[in-house]
């Protein structure tokens, strides 16, 4: 990830954001030295010209990469953030109009979930989904490309990409996490929901795209962490209560419930007496060195060498 500057610190390298919540993309200053965060502007893409905001400015040790990376052309103008707001208003319509030209293809396997145009009209991205991997969009494409005067790109896009779009309410009652605040989506695994103690029931883990919660993700590392400091389930521990076994950890707690006799305590981390670790080291004390018997050992001299004269 990306280092971003302290407020007043600049550099000849800004992140640029062209959606609410997309992706942060990289750009040199170029001759625009005057930028500020907030500021619009106007870069060169390969998708053509782009209006998107300045975020940050970047640490060029962390810039994606410097060869080859696209300067600003121009600080945006009042016309352009009108000209944006314009065909920003025109995109229903294009999502409407693809609809159509889909259902008139034959085209049933398919959803078409946003119309995106660039800030001066000249490029209409259309994101859909499909679980066809062999779809043929051209000709919803080339439709479009005919009715609208303008360049036209399909762009397949994922489940979680879908409900990015479509917000809404998660299972947790809240918006969800994707149409809110999350710029990224990180690579979740059913490992992290294991780790957290939570059902594998998907009614439990999956989130309304039919994937992975993305919360399951938000506090997997500090369970990790706090894990390794806890004794596992199932292993023999000494208490306050006396010699018990581990039924349950509870990271978050930084403690184990342990099951003494007839009766279960929360024991917390501090109170954990390492039973098994500590016979152990009885065990290797009292074995002693093993070259002690032959003669070769040289513990003797050790703790001559050690001793205060």
């Amino acid at each position: 990830m990306a280092t971003v500057m302290a407020p007043g610190e600049t550099s000849d390298y800004i992140g640029v954001r062209f959606q609410k919540l997309g992706k942060l993309y990289h750009f040199k200053t170029g001759a625009q030295k005057d930028l500020v965060a907030g500021d619009h502007v106007i870069v060169e893409t390969k998708r053509g010209k782009q209006l998107g905001q300045v975020i940050a400015f970047i640490d060029p040790q962390d810039v994606h990469r410097q060869k080859g990376l696209r300067a600003v052309q121009r600080k945006a103008t009042p016309r352009d953030l009108v000209m944006k707001q314009v065909w920003e208003g025109k995109e229903l319509d294009a999502l409407i109009t693809c609809r159509e030209e889909a259902a008139r293809a034959g085209i049933n396997d398919a959803k078409f979930v946003k119309a995106e145009y660039s800030f001066d009209g000249s490029w209409l991205t259309i994101a859909y989904t499909t679980e066809n991997k062999k779809l043929d969009v051209r000709g919803v494409q080339s439709a479009l490309g005919r009715i609208y005067r303008t360049r036209v790109e399909m762009q397949l896009v994922g489940p979680r990409d879908v409900a990015k779009v479509m917000g809404g309410y998660g299972a947790c009652g809240i918006p969800r996490c994707c149409s809110t605040f999350l710029t990224d989506f990180s690579p979740i695994s059913i490992r992290m929901a294991k780790e957290q103690g939570i059902s594998l029931s998907p009614q439990e883990i999956t989130g309304m795209c039919g994937r992975l919660r993305c919360c399951l993700v938000y506090e997997y590392e500090q369970y990790v962490a706090a894990k390794k400091q806890l004794p596992k389930v199932g292993k023999t521990i000494g208490t306050p209560h006396g010699e018990g076994r581990v039924i349950d950890v509870r990271p978050l707690r930084d403690s184990v419930l342990v099951a003494v006799d007839d009766a279960v305590h929360e024991v917390e981390r501090h109170q954990i007496e390492p039973l098994e670790e500590l016979a152990a080291l009885k065990n290797k004390a009292e074995a002693g060195c093993s070259k002690h018997e032959g003669g070769g050992c040289d513990c003797g001299a050790k703790e001559k060498k050690d001793a205060p004269e």
